[in-house]
């Protein structure tokens, strides 16, 4: 499930990446939007929206929902998938100690005075 939920998602962000690049940006009157009384280009009433706008927010809404889907998910599993959590739950607890040191013999501090 959380596969095809993913697959969805990508797909979903390729296509809305595409589509918001294909649109026409409306920056572009921004210059004479100001004071020429030509407002109604920036804040004005939008008009009906043509296709792409549509597959737009379509493709926008399906991207927003499958993220939530993914997260939903991700927080609900049992299963650890963290490498570092499955390296410490598989690895065996070792029980054996480790053997002492060798000795070694240590050199007399003070040399010894023959009598």
């Amino acid at each position: 499930m959380r596969d095809i939920v993913l697959v969805i998602d990508i797909i979903s962000a390729v296509a809305l990446i595409a589509l918001i690049l294909l649109q026409q940006g409306k920056g572009a009157d921004i210059g004479a939007a100001f004071g020429s009384g030509a407002s109604q280009t920036l804040f004005g009433a939008r008009g009906s929206a043509n296709f792409l706008t549509r597959t737009t927010a379509i493709l926008g809404t399906v991207f927003f929902l499958s993220n939530l889907g993914l997260a939903w998910l991700y927080a609900h599993q049992t299963v650890p998938t963290s490498v570092t959590r499955s390296v410490v739950i598989e690895q065996p607890v070792k029980t054996e100690t480790p053997a002492p040191p060798p000795e070694v013999p240590v050199a007399p501090t003070t040399p010894e005075v023959p009598k």
